[in-house]
C-alpha cells in the first residue's frame, strides 16, 4: 500500500485526481481502453471535479459504479445522479459511456444480477476494473460493504444486495470485484476517519476495510485522517 499524506483534504483530493487522470490514461494508451469504478459518500466529489478529463479519450472510458442506495431513481440521495452531472459538466460524451446501478428497482436481488452481467459484458468474467475509488467510513466500511453484513463473504457473486444502513438497502460491488483490480484508490479525509485509517493501514482484516487487497493500492489522505498512522 502507499500511502500519501497531505496537509488539507483539498490537497488530497487534488493529488488523487492527479493520480487518477495518469492512471486512466495510461490505460488507454497501453490497452486501448480504460475502465473506472467511483463510490458516493462524501469525499470523492472535489477529486473528481479536478481531474484533467481532456486527457484520456471519453470513447475509451467506461465508468462504473461501486454502490448506490436503493431510493427512487429521482432521489437526491442517489450516488449516480451526482456522478452523471459532474461527468455532463465535463463532457457530455463521458454521460454515453456511464452505466449506473439500477438500484430502484423492486427486486434488488435481480438489479444486482442485471449489473454484474453489465461488467461481465464490458470487462470480461471476471470482471477486472482498472481503478476502483473507495472512500472509508468511520465504521470502516467501505463500498457498501458494513461491518457484520452477510455480503462481506460473498465471493461467487461480483454484485449483491447489502443490509439496511443508514436507513436504506444499498447495491455494491463484492470483495473479488474490489480485489480483482488492477489499482486501488482510496480518498480518506477528516478526523472521524483517523481510526478507520489506522486500521486499514494496519490490514485489521476483522474490519470490512482490512479485507480490501493492499497490494496495487494508494491511499491520499489528509492530517486530520492520518493523525493515529506511522509513517
Amino acid at each position: 500500500m502507499d500511502l500519501r499524506i497531505f496537509d488539507t483534504a483539498d490537497q488530497a483530493a487534488v493529488a488523487a485526481a492527479q493520480w487518477l487522470t495518469a492512471q486512466l490514461a495510461d490505460a488507454v494508451k497501453n490497452r486501448g481502453e480504460a475502465s473506472l469504478a467511483l463510490s458516493g459518500g462524501r469525499t470523492p466529489w472535489r477529486m473528481l471535479g479536478a481531474m484533467n478529463w481532456v486527457e484520456i479519450p471519453c470513447a475509451q472510458l467506461s465508468i462504473y459504479q461501486v454502490d448506490e442506495r436503493a431510493v427512487p431513481v429521482d432521489d437526491e440521495r442517489r450516488n449516480g445522479h451526482r456522478i452523471a452531472e459532474l461527468l455532463r459538466q465535463q463532457d457530455v460524451a463521458l454521460l454515453e459511456r456511464f452505466y449506473a446501478m439500477q438500484a430502484e428497482w423492486e427486486d434488488l436481488e435481480s438489479a444486482a444480477g442485471d449489473y454484474a452481467r453489465v461488467l461481465s459484458s464490458g470487462l470480461g468474467s471476471p470482471p477486472i476494473l482498472d481503478v476502483v475509488q473507495l472512500g472509508l467510513g468511520a465504521d470502516a466500511h467501505t463500498a457498501s460493504l458494513i461491518p457484520g453484513d452477510p455480503l462481506l463473504d460473498v465471493i461467487d457473486r461480483s454484485v449483491g444486495v447489502a443490509a439496511t444502513y443508514q436507513g436504506t438497502r444499498r447495491l455494491s460491488l463484492t470483495f473479488p470485484v474490489l480485489n480483482a483490480a488492477r489499482a486501488r484508490l482510496w480518498l480518506v479525509t477528516g478526523s472521524d476517519k483517523v481510526d478507520a485509517l489506522a486500521s486499514l493501514v494496519g490490514r485489521d482484516t476483522t474490519l470490512p476495510c482490512g479485507r480490501v487487497k493492499q497490494d496495487g493500492a494508494v491511499v491520499f489522505a489528509d492530517a486530520a485522517a492520518a493523525a493515529r498512522v506511522r509513517v
